[in-house]
């Protein structure tokens, strides 16, 4: 069966986790809730305001789940969604043909 492009299930998975950042984000958070200072750290040559707007992105597609908590000064923490924890299993398979590609 032949979909098309805004129909198709490879599109609709690249717009929510294309591009250089979102996928490093969501393994970096696939073991542990992490704070932004944290993920900023674990993941070298992402600027401040590109990773705000990767959060923000994954937040509203339901990724991630974003939880304030008010105390002084403000925390903030990161953690993946059911859904997002769905996409494991292809992140661990990613991370292994990676591995195995940059030995070519």
């Amino acid at each position: 069966m032949t979909e098309s492009s805004d129909g198709c299930p490879l599109i609709i998975a690249l717009s929510a986790i294309g591009g250089k950042w979102k996928v490093i984000i969501l393994y970096r958070l696939q073991s542990q809730t992490l704070r932004f200072g944290e993920i900023k750290t674990l993941i070298p040559g992402i600027t401040s305001k590109m990773l705000t707007r990767q959060l923000k992105d994954m937040e509203k597609d339901g990724l991630i789940t974003r939880t304030m908590y008010t105390e002084v000064p403000p925390r903030v923490e990161y953690s993946l969604t059911p859904v997002a924890q769905n996409l494991l299993p292809t992140l661990a398979g990613l991370f292994a043909w990676g591995q195995e590609f940059k030995t070519l």
